[in-house]
């Protein structure tokens, strides 16, 4: 009996898995090849016999090399509680710093954030690279049709960006099946393709993709520019492990979809070699000319759930980032109550639609923007292989000469990846980085401005101890109910109580203090979430708490608390009131944070969501009382 029922749940993963993870990678094809020969490249490649051998091949081991042994093998088995991710691999990292040199865990750190910015600019990128290559199929079916390719390209992306509000809970199921289908398509092609001139399997052979490296290195380097193109998606695997789990994300790939996609490159390089004038559009002109249109649909289908996926990982890295402090509290909407991780995030949703219908209309070709796209790839696969080996390292015990050759064999690989595309600076590789530069500059700024707010935060309220200390010296009025004060310090004296105290002359019959503490895990156990702390204070009716959420958890402090009741005797923790201590933040001449950095972080501190919708606090019984803090 367990077969039948465990089997149903694996293959429903690995559906699901194709819907979600691969929507990214399972794309790259329809623009791959036809990238690396463009005549338009600043950096010309012939497409000549050998060429092509070259290029197929150097897909196929870079497909093999960065997507089967970085990731499926190495990356996804060091995941934090689950999880995976570039922001996971940096809180891991966290559980040895006392073993990692200060400097070197700065460095990796700021590598960790530098890897989530670059994330961040990939997802304005992908979304338009995805749908502009699908809609330029028509100018296969009829040139004429060339003119329409860039504002169809827009509506879609303007719906799919309206529709994120509804969130993907509603049309998730349908991905997966999509994606079967596209696979089972594109496999096809391929397979029709290489009967075309089936010599083209020689490029299985890594003496072609070396041979080419070696002896026509002045033609491979640039041609990895584009071929990166091909790994595309490949940090969807890891970032998305904990929506689907390591096991059903690898059979998925080495069952489906990598034999798809090799078959798919295979196919385009017989036809390419058939055939030089069919570098225009390899992958369409696989189909037979009744099949285009179809194929058009179906190709447009997948780029939207490719660029679904992407968006839907921006919104979950912002809503992690956040959650660890280094960017402000967004407001964060969940669209579905039964699954996992489907969020949406209305500020940054606006953002990413004005810039990626900004980016279709600046660059108007699915070439163009490739230029753009490897330097945002090529960064990131090379930051995770970094961190990877680190968090291996303390994780295994593993020795060093374990791990160099390993490690030094990949980061060339990587190297190689990155060099090419810094070629490419000048024609449009400068905007991921500018991108990334510009995500990276604010999240390192909030953090460091949070840091010197929290310290003069804690100056302005005082040691919570001496604060007691005073109110039994001093009592004053004691009102019914039950009032409970949120302080990011535990000893400190929440500013919202000081206030109160300070100005109204009163207390509740029962208050509770309570910390809120995001722990560098995904995910804490809802039986250990929250832990009552004794108050060092005489006076009746005092407690304290602390409430520990993981970084991937919705702070819900109302239903963390519900369960203390039979703890807290006469406390009304249903009809508590919530006191929040708020901070008016003006820019000084403190010293800390260079003036423009100041101005950012105050920029920022615009977007940040309301703290009783971030805390899911009823509004109706929420009191804010503040403070004005120099920054």
């Amino acid at each position: 009996m367990p077969s039948s029922t465990t089997h149903p749940v694996r293959a429903a993963l690995i559906v699901g898995a194709l819907g979600v993870v691969f929507g990214d990678l399972g794309t790259s094809p329809i623009y791959t090849v036809q990238t690396v020969f463009d005549p338009h490249d600043p950096h010309p490649i012939s497409p000549t016999r050998e060429n092509v051998f070259g290029v197929v091949s150097l897909i196929f081991w870079s497909i093999m090399v960065i997507v089967t042994v970085t990731y499926v093998l190495l990356a996804m088995r060091a995941d934090n509680d689950g999880e995976g991710g570039i922001l996971a691999l940096m809180t891991l990292l966290k559980r040895w710093i006392d073993e990692i040199p200060r400097r070197m865990f700065a460095v990796l750190a700021a590598l960790g954030v530098l890897g989530a910015a670059l994330f961040l600019g990939d997802s304005i990128i992908t979304p338009a690279i995805s749908v502009l290559s699908a809609v330029e199929g028509v100018k296969v079916v009829d040139p004429d049709l060339r003119e329409w390719v860039v504002p169809l390209t827009a509506v879609i992306v303007f719906v799919l960006f309206l529709a994120q509000r509804f969130g993907s809970g509603a049309v998730g199921r349908f991905f997966g099946p999509i994606m079967v289908v596209w696979f089972t398509v594109i496999a096809a092609m391929g397979i029709g393709g290489i009967a075309v001139d089936p010599e083209i399997l020689h490029a299985l052979s890594p003496t072609y993709a070396l041979g080419f490296m070696v002896h026509h290195f002045h033609i491979a380097f640039f041609a990895l520019a584009a071929v990166v193109l091909a790994v595309t998606g490949a940090e969807a695997l890891y970032a998305d492990m904990g929506h689907f789990g390591r096991r059903p994300i690898s059979v998925a790939w080495i069952a489906i979809v990598a034999p798809a996609l090799v078959l798919c490159y295979l196919g385009q390089g017989a036809l390419v070699l058939s055939d030089e004038k069919n570098v225009r559009a390899p992958f369409f002109l696989l189909a037979p000319g009744w099949a285009q249109i179809p194929l058009i649909v179906l190709t447009t289908a997948a780029t939207v759930i490719a660029a679904q996926a992407v968006i839907s990982g921006a919104f979950s890295v912002a809503a992690q980032a956040a959650q660890l402090g280094y960017m402000p509290r967004l407001r964060v909407v969940h669209t579905s109550d039964r699954a996992y991780g489907q969020i949406y995030v209305p500020w940054l949703n606006w953002l990413l639609m004005s810039s990626v219908i900004t980016l279709v209309f600046a660059f108007r070709t699915s070439s163009a923007l490739a230029y753009a796209y490897g330097m945002a790839v090529t960064g990131t696969i090379t930051i995770t292989t970094i961190l990877f080996f680190v968090v291996a390292r303390h994780r295994w015990k593993l020795s060093y000469w374990v791990l160099a050759p390993l490690a030094i064999a990949l980061l060339v690989v990587d190297a190689l990846f990155v060099a090419a595309n810094a070629t490419k600076v000048l024609h449009g590789a400068w905007l991921p980085m500018v991108l990334a530069i510009a995500a990276f500059t604010v999240m390192v700024t909030w953090r460091r401005g949070r840091e010197l707010v929290a310290g003069r935060r804690a100056a302005l309220e005082g040691p919570l101890h001496d604060f007691l200390v005073e109110l039994e010296d001093d009592p004053v009025d004691v009102v019914e109910g039950t009032a409970i004060f949120l302080n990011r310090d535990p000893d400190s004296a929440p500013l919202a109580f000081r206030a109160n105290v300070e100005h109204n002359h009163v207390r509740h019959a029962h208050v509770l203090i309570a910390t809120v503490i995001v722990a560098t895990v995904p995910r804490v156990d809802p039986a250990t979430r929250v832990e009552l702390r004794k108050l060092d204070t005489t006076a009746p009716g005092m407690a304290g708490a602390t409430i520990t959420f993981g970084y991937a958890e919705v702070p819900d402090v109302p239903a963390a608390l519900v369960g203390l009741g039979d703890q807290l005797p006469g406390y009304d923790l249903a009809g508590a009131t919530y006191f929040l201590s708020t901070v008016e933040l003006r820019v000084s001449d403190e010293p800390g944070m260079a003036a423009w950095r100041k101005r950012v972080f105050l920029a920022s501190s615009h977007v940040a969501a309301d703290a009783s919708d971030h805390f899911r606090l009823p509004r109706e019984r929420v009191v804010v009382l503040g403070s004005r803090i120099p920054v």
